[in-house]
């Protein structure tokens, strides 16, 4: 058991002893005195004194007897007393170590003199090198000179002793928490509080995740802030440097090498400070008495230095100390400036109008370079809406989708129960040759609305990924009793292998998935056979679907994932090339890397990684049996805004024997019961004004005085509103409601 504690003793025990020695005193009395009447005689040979004696003595027994019996109750009764207490405590420490181990974080006690007294296995696995050497009893100050020599903790592993006096350091504040990084990449809060009886609480949480979010924002903001230093730098037109307190260049811009004098692949050279003075003494001759490229000292102010090249050209050096230690230089060449102030200085008479040439000429560039900022103002701000554009269709087309859901399920679903109830009737063979293409028409329409709005939900990010362990044989099986019927009508063999493994995922996205692929395998397969086999790979599991079908071209591996692409014309029914679409998105979601191995007249081979989990203990679940055959008698309270749905649902149920009662809201609803409430009430979840099917079914339950039991049917999707209705106790139906389903419901809620 990981949890371990120290054994109580209470005063019982000492009890207990006590009594066993007054017993022993006891015996040894009740002996003597029988020695002494055998051994003793009368001195006067007084048989009469004699007798005495023996009388006397016999009294005295007596009265020992009756004592030891009571000592001997009361130890009895001290003995049953413990077993209680000694159970009780038991039960105590069994539920506290229950307790505790249900924690998700490290958890230990320690008693006033700062020694283990109880731990939960968390709390071990974070020192697994020397979690068999912690035990209850070891001081505090052992565990900590253990995990500081077998390098668990980032600290000790830098110097052990320190980090082992600053943890007892902390140890004796015992007021808040505290973090430290272990040696394996992980980060533990510690939260250390007193106890009553001066011994101290220990939690520790690991907050890997926290740190690890924590350190990208922080390069997040650091990549933000180069960008934007480099965009200013670029939009300089002197050369610019940046050294950070190690004197590295850390930034420059491209008028930097130029105004140097360096080629384009020079920039090794100037990478530390010290290179770029000596560069520029190589290639510019030796610097002058007031070194202006000198690195500034702490507490020298920002320098201003001209450089005399060998060439001739002048470069005005600008040096300023940044707050980290570091230096920004700037490098301009001002050799044209230079010449023209010495021309003005010789030609006066030509001083005004060389001075409005270049303040035109400044000018000028002053407006190019304005007209160029607003330019590229204008292209982010037009970058900027189309990006704002782009999301808000997005969201648009999600929203529409989801909203016009209803409406696009409302007609569908009253032509499938129409067509439900034609199917039930006696009809020629043609007339039900058309019945069934009509039904199949519908299973087209319903497929594609459910891949577009399941589409929808994952761009939406509507989809919230909630994996869990489980095992995939499960799966595999449903798998297979879903697609057997589907193999065998098209004259193929369909294999699908068990594993006998459990996986760690989200069971809804994975079927989706799988259901994809082998859907996919069975359409486009005309002869041969379609297997799912499964193989192990470190911690992964290995899903393929193999088949024995044409085959994808390389150059179209990836184009297939896209929406409504379909490559070839093969297959009995082609598909509306949005399932590999849904698989490459959940697959994304899942974090589950997707393979695909296929070439012309070979075949396919798609697969999908998957983490292996951990195995539980599990529940079987027996599904009831559902009552079959005809529904006489039973009187079905149908609520629906829409009369063809009333009209289609009215053929379907009178079709298998029921009473329909039709009402389109809560109102309608009540008057027809009269003096008989229906059996079984089905309600549209949207109705008119605002109203749900939810209220109608409150307002006929109250009304009727019973709790009748009531199906839901909805066309909208989302989690939250199928929890929410059943939590509420409600029976859910997707439109459009398949009848097959819908009987069965209805035979399990009335029988």
């Amino acid at each position: 058991m990981a949890t371990r504690s120290i054994p109580r003793f209470d005063d019982d025990s000492v009890r207990i002893a006590a009594l066993e020695a007054e017993n022993t005193k006891l015996k040894r009395i009740n002996a003597a005195l029988i020695d002494r009447v055998e051994r003793a005689t009368d001195l006067q040979g007084n048989a009469f004194s004699l007798f005495e004696t023996a009388i006397s003595l016999e009294g005295k027994i007596r009265e020992r007897t009756a004592d030891l019996e009571q000592a001997l109750g009361a130890l009895a009764q001290s003995n049953a007393a413990l077993a209680v207490a000694k159970e009780v405590a038991d039960d105590a420490q069994r539920r506290l170590r229950d307790a505790i181990e249900s924690i998700n974080e490290g958890f230990a006690i320690f008693d006033a003199d700062d020694r283990l007294v109880l731990c939960n296995q968390t709390y071990l696995g974070l020192w697994p090198k020397i979690a068999d050497r912690i035990v209850p009893g070891i001081a505090f100050s052992e565990i900590a000179d253990m995990i500081g020599k077998d390098g668990s903790m980032l600290g000790a592993m830098v110097a052990r002793d320190r980090w082992v006096s600053e943890r007892l350091a902390q140890r004796m504040v015992a007021s808040g928490g505290h973090v430290h990084a272990l040696a394996d990449g992980r980060w533990i809060q510690i939260n250390e509080l007193r106890t009553s009886e001066g011994g101290i609480v220990g939690v520790y949480t690991d907050i890997t995740e926290v740190k690890a979010e924590d350190a990208r924002l922080r390069a997040r903001e650091m990549a933000e802030k180069s960008a934007i230093l480099q965009a200013t730098l670029d939009t300089i037109a002197q050369g610019v440097c940046v050294y950070d307190a190690e004197r590295r260049l850390v930034a420059w811009n491209g008028p930097l090498l130029t105004v140097i004098g360096l080629p384009r692949d020079g920039l090794s050279s100037i990478a530390t400070h010290d290179g770029l003075v000596a560069a520029c003494e190589h290639l510019n001759g030796p610097m002058q008495p007031d070194a202006p490229l000198a690195w500034l000292d702490d507490g020298v102010g920002d320098a201003v230095s001209r450089r005399q090249h060998r060439n001739g050209k002048i470069v005005e050096v600008h040096r300023a100390r940044m707050p980290d230690g570091g230096m920004v230089m700037s490098f301009g060449d001002i050799t044209e400036s230079l010449r023209a102030a010495d021309a003005l200085r010789e030609t006066n008479e030509t001083l005004e109008r060389r001075v409005e040439e270049r303040t035109a000429a400044i000018n000028a560039v002053n407006r190019q370079l304005s007209r160029e900022n607003a330019e590229r103002l204008a292209v982010e701000a037009a970058l900027r809406d189309a990006k704002t554009a782009a999301e808000q269709a997005n969201i648009s087309k999600t929203r529409f989708l989801a909203a016009a859901s209803h409406d696009l399920l409302q007609p569908l679903n009253a032509a499938r129960l129409f067509v439900a109830a034609l199917g039930d009737r006696r009809l020629a063979l043609p007339t039900r040759a058309l019945v069934r293409q009509a039904g199949s028409a519908l299973d087209s329409v319903e497929d594609l609305l459910e891949a577009l709005l399941e589409i929808s939900r994952l761009d939406a990010g509507a989809i919230v990924v909630e994996p869990v362990d489980f095992a995939i044989d499960e799966m595999l099986r449903s798998m297979k009793a879903e697609f057997a019927p589907v193999a065998r009508e098209r004259g193929l063999t369909l294999r699908i292998e068990e594993s006998g493994l459990w996986v760690r995922s989200d069971p809804r996205l994975l079927r989706r998935i799988l259901q994809n692929l082998i859907g996919n395998a069975l359409r486009y397969t005309q002869v041969g056979s379609v297997a799912v086999s499964t193989r192990t790979e470190g911690d992964v599991l290995h899903l393929e679907v193999i088949d024995t079908g044409p085959g994808i071209a390389p150059e179209h591996h990836l184009e297939i994932f896209e929406e409504f692409r379909r490559v070839g014309e093969h297959g009995r029914d082609r598909g509306m090339g949005l399932g590999l679409a849904i698989v490459q998105r959940a697959g994304r979601m899942l974090g589950h890397a997707l393979t695909l191995q296929s070439a012309l007249g070979e075949g396919s081979r798609f697969g999908v990684c998957v983490p292996l989990g951990t195995a539980t203990i599990r529940t079987d679940y027996v599904a009831q049996p559902s009552r079959r055959g005809r529904l006489d008698d039973q009187i079905v309270l149908v609520i629906d805004n829409e009369a063809s749905i009333l009209e289609g649902m009215r053929a379907l149920l009178e079709g298998w024997g029921c009473t329909v009662l039709c009402a389109r809201d809560a109102a309608q609803g009540i008057i027809p019961c009269g003096e008989h409430a229906p059996d079984i009430i089905i309600a549209d979840y949207h109705l008119d004004d605002g109203k749900t099917g939810v209220a109608a079914i409150g307002a006929v339950r109250a009304a009727a005085g019973i709790e009748i039991p009531a199906i839901v049917i909805t066309a909208d999707r989302t989690p939250e509103l199928r929890e929410g209705l059943v939590q509420a106790g409600f029976h859910i139906l997707q439109k459009p409601v398949k009848p097959a389903q819908l009987r069965a419901l209805i035979s399990r809620l009335t029988k």
